[in-house]
């Protein structure tokens, strides 16, 4: 069984009778699910992931005044709940895995990971913020919000980040992945400085997967799951997913051509899709296939003064 399910069960099960057992006042005014740290909150678990911070648990979201009135006690009343369920053993929490569920306050929760206890609102509070602390405040599920309010503040974090920031992203983007999978990879290789040619692909893997969440719109989560991510998104998600793990996979015994040439390739196919999306999105109009050439075409779509004035590899 995946996290997720788990903990709605639980919920369902056990949640839900002590909430109107004890709190029955209040059950109008509670949000509960499962969202934030943990790869059961992106669908990702595995048996690999039981072994901490996995487990019956869910989220409970209250407002200011309500976690002022009931925080504590309802926190109190909820680790009263079995620990075990449906034969899954109680939850092995990690030194920094004890806030993981439980009670929380709605604005509490979301400063934990973006830093504010509102949506962003000036450019720099969006850039400030990484991306994958984004993904990680509006992944997993909620499965009830009488109020609405933590389901209003997510909605607006979904809304993506605004645009003149998104055509910067991708703007540099564009050109990371030129210097370090189109230019520096094989001048590396001719030089025999195979570190610094294993770094520029492992850039290169880190920028291209970067571009195609930003190319659907969607925050990338950390780095242990981006990969694993892409394969589900619909803008060259797959084909782009496919072509990284045939780059990192590729062995020199695999193939009749040199394994560097064949890593080569197969870079410059991941980037004619990307030049192909960046077209058919109205970002670029450029006939190179170098992307350097077109992340000021990118860059130059951008109306906020600030961004636009950056160097184009910035951010």
């Amino acid at each position: 069984m995946k996290g997720l399910e788990l903990s709605e069960r639980y919920y369902n099960t056990h949640g839900i009778l002590m909430i109107e057992e004890k709190f029955s006042k209040y059950k109008d005014r509670i949000a509960i699910g499962l969202v934030g740290d943990g790869s059961e909150c992106f669908g990702f678990d595995d048996k690999i992931s039981r072994d901490h911070d996995w487990g019956p648990g869910f989220c409970i979201w209250l407002t200011k005044q309500d976690y002022k009135e009931i925080g504590k006690k309802l926190q109190k009343e909820y680790e009263k709940m079995p620990s075990e369920f449906d034969g899954i053993g109680a939850r092995k929490v990690s030194a920094r895995g004890n806030d993981r569920v439980g009670v929380c306050e709605i604005n509490i929760f979301y400063k934990r990971f973006i830093g504010l206890d509102r949506v962003p609102a000036a450019i720099n509070e969006w850039r400030s913020i990484p991306d994958n602390n984004f993904a990680v405040c509006t992944n997993g599920k909620i499965f009830t919000d009488p109020l609405g309010l933590f389901t209003d503040f997510r909605n607006e974090l979904l809304k993506y980040f605004p645009e003149d920031i998104r055509l910067k992203k991708i703007a540099a983007r564009c050109m990371g992945i030129a210097q370090s999978g189109q230019y520096n990879f094989m001048r590396c290789i001719k030089r025999n400085e195979y570190v610094a040619a294993q770094y520029a692909e492992t850039q290169f893997c880190a920028d291209t997967m970067s571009l195609v969440f930003l190319l659907n719109k969607k925050y990338k989560p950390f780095y242990k799951w981006m990969h694993r991510a892409l394969k589900d998104l619909p803008i060259l998600g797959e084909v782009t997913y496919n072509l990284l793990l045939e780059i990192v996979n590729t062995r020199e015994d695999d193939i009749l051509e040199s394994l560097f040439v064949k890593k080569s390739r197969l870079i410059e196919e991941t980037c004619v899709n990307i030049i192909e999306e960046l077209k058919r999105q109205g970002l670029s109009n450029s006939s190179s296939d170098f992307l350097l050439d077109h992340g000021p075409i990118v860059q130059s779509k951008i109306k906020d003064a600030y961004l636009k004035g950056l160097d184009v590899t910035v951010e």
